[in-house]
């Protein structure tokens, strides 16, 4: 039989007497105005044709329905909404199977939540992500899902926002069977036999019985996690309410908070966040540019940042050639990168197999010649400017010609370093995070004579790790330091105008940052940033404002936690305010003659945030970032800026 046509985006075909119907909606089959019309439309023709038995639920390509359309974003609702087509899914007269060929996220899962089966493939991702856009699920999926797989475990679920694995759902029992044949052929087998049996439909189910206290522990450590959103809480009502209600109560309240949520500030925070990330990998200049093939990534110094560097390389399937100094060194070398991974098979994170794999693609030696079969090397040595390009110099002799070469100095001018070597036009900056296999941020230099297709290959690299590439122009610091730099310098001008620092740290957390800035400083250690102090003394401008009182705690020998003593004292590892440090602070008032005042929680965030923001609008004035969203992703990832609030830019815009 010729295929049916019910929208654009909806076809059908009749297959043994079940109605197949594909939403094809590219990239990810995401429920339009059209798809919903056209499902409303196959399900009445489906009805009406006595020669059908039963209807199956299919995305083209490899998603089944990857959620709401964005581009709906923000403009007035078009009939039908999501809630009538899910109703008339579940109370169908007539068999309703999913066939879940791929990601089924968002509204997607609510889609087959109210469909009598669901069958998946076992690459198919299942999740209700929408709290990572401010909102809750808003079309069943907080009354559904735990009416499946009960409180507890859709309280998880839904309050993280997280995706998992079809074989994890299928365990939950949110997916009824794997099928690892043709798809298409055991759903409209199941379909056919479902026909004569009676519907299981999802909202009529009792959700199964848990001890409170489970419930109450679930709750509690997803309102921990959401440090003051509102989205986790309101999911985490709305869940306990399934038990509690009926359907439709259930159904009209999750509706009526999906509706305030999606018009709050916060939900406007995490959309930006969301079409942030999307603009980020738009890059001028570079739209026909092809990246080249990177398969051999050389890493030169396998410390703390190197060794993370590999574990996130190896990861994402590339080959390893560690470089370091001496045999000893490279075995050590080896040693750091084989414990983080053997922390993640402990975690559960990967198999054994896993790990043996990645083993098996790395090599770390003392002898640089082995970077020559290198497409990609990057250095992670002493962040100091003759060793780097001595080292640079050196490569120029060992790599092919065609080879990319990538600084990772935070502070560093990578220009200067370019410009000694004999092909600047190779050196690109790839500024990692530390711990570098952890953290997504990845800030990419573009120097001032990096080859359009070097940058376009650095991007790519960045992508292929999973990592959140910003490609950012040359400038101490560059994007993120630099900013950092100027709060900091804002935090402790406070500091010596009455602000003590616990209470600058307690509006921060208050705030939603998941540390205060001295406490950071602390976890860190203070000696790095008082090395670069004071090679930076010589050129400092006099008249500028400077406040000494970090110089005097690295005097005292209080280098932070790992000392026992920095900004805060820890005794038993414990973070305690020190009168010591209080003493130092108004001692250091008085020899300026500073009388104390004090701030309101509200007055530090304030100030600290304008002191970001201006030091952003700098940046996009000196073309050092693209935009503003970019900023705010490289604040969000790299320095705890609460991605519920924006981005100090998107913060300064509302304002």
């Amino acid at each position: 039989m010729s295929a049916l046509r019910f929208s654009d985006t909806i076809s059908a075909t009749l297959t043994d007497g079940v109605l197949v119907v594909t939403i094809d909606n590219p990239p990810v089959n995401a429920l339009s105005a059209d798809v919903r019309a056209g499902l409303m439309a196959a399900l009445g023709h489906a009805e009406k044709d006595s020669a059908i038995a039963a209807v199956v639920l299919i995305g083209a390509g490899n998603t089944f329905i990857g959620g709401a359309d964005i581009k709906e974003f923000g403009k007035p609702p078009v009939e039908p909404l999501l809630p009538e087509v899910i109703a008339r899914i579940e109370d169908f007269s007539k068999p309703v199977v999913a066939a879940i060929n791929g990601a089924a996220l968002g509204g997607g899962l609510e889609v087959a939540l109210a469909c009598h089966e669901r069958d998946a493939v076992p690459s198919a991702k299942i999740g209700l992500p929408e709290v990572k856009l401010g909102i809750v699920p808003g079309a069943g999926g907080t009354q559904r899902l735990p009416r499946l797989i009960g409180t507890v475990a859709a309280i998880e679920l839904i309050s993280n926002g997280r995706i998992v694995s079809a074989n994890e759902a299928c365990k939950l029992g949110i997916i009824d069977s794997l099928i690892e044949s043709s798809l298409i052929d055991a759903a409209v087998a199941i379909a056919r036999s479902a026909a004569d049996s009676p519907l299981r439909r999802t909202g009529t189910l009792p959700v199964p019985p848990e001890s409170t206290e489970a419930i109450d522990k679930a709750a509690a450590e997803a309102l921990r996690k959401a440090r003051g959103q509102r989205g986790p809480a309101e999911a985490v009502r709305l869940v306990r309410l399934a038990a509690a209600t009926s359907l439709a109560e259930g159904l009209a309240e999750e509706r009526r908070t999906f509706v305030e949520l999606r018009d709050s500030e916060e939900a406007a925070a995490l959309r930006h966040v969301f079409f942030a990330e999307r603009a980020a990998g738009k890059v001028e200049g570079l739209e026909n540019v092809a990246p080249r093939k990177i398969e051999t990534v050389g890493i030169v110094g396998t410390g703390l940042m190197g060794s993370g560097i590999a574990v996130a390389a190896l990861n994402a399937g590339y080959r390893i050639i560690g470089i370091e100094q001496t045999q000893e060194a490279a075995q050590k070398g080896r040693e750091r990168i084989t414990g983080i991974l053997d922390k993640a098979v402990q975690s559960g994170r990967l198999d054994i197999a896993g790990r043996d794999d990645r083993l098996g693609r790395l090599a770390v030696v003392a002898d640089a010649q082995g970077l020559a079969e290198a497409d990609l090397v990057i250095e992670a040595v002493f962040d100091d400017l003759a060793v780097k390009t001595e080292l640079f110099q050196r490569l120029d002799g060992i790599v092919r010609a065609d080879a990319i070469l990538a600084t990772n100095t935070s502070y560093l001018d990578p220009n200067v370093i370019a410009a000694a070597t004999a092909h600047p036009e190779r050196i690109v900056g790839l500024h990692f995070f530390s711990p570098a296999n952890i953290m997504r941020l990845l800030e990419v230099v573009n120097c001032e004579k990096t080859a359009p297709h070097v940058l376009a290959s650095a991007l790519a690299f960045a992508k292929g790790l999973g990592k959140l590439p910003i490609v950012c122009g040359v400038t101490a610091g560059f994007i993120g330091n630099r900013i950092f730099s100027a709060y900091r310098r804002e935090a402790e001008f406070m500091v010596e105008d009455g602000a003590l620092p616990h209470e600058i740290d307690a509006a921060l957390e208050a705030y939603g940052f998941p540390m205060g800035l001295f406490a950071v400083y602390d976890m860190a250690g203070l000696e790095i940033a008082w090395a670069r102090r004071k090679r930076q003394a010589a050129t400092r401008d006099p008249a500028a404002r400077y406040v000494a009182i970090a110089d005097r705690l690295c005097e005292a020998g209080r280098f932070g936690q790992r000392a026992g003593r920095g900004w805060y004292a820890y005794p038993d590892g414990k973070r305690t305010v020190d009168p010591e440090v209080t003493a130092m602070i108004a001692t250091a008032r008085a020899e300026k003659d500073i009388a104390p005042q004090s701030f309101t929680a509200d007055e530090i965030v304030t100030r600290l945030l304008k002191a970001m923001a201006a030091e952003g609008d700098a940046l996009l004035t000196e073309g050092i970032a693209a935009r503003a969203s970019d900023i705010d992703l490289v604040m969000i990832n790299g320095y705890g800026f609460p991605p519920h609030k924006g981005g100090p830019m998107f913060v300064a815009g509302r304002r």
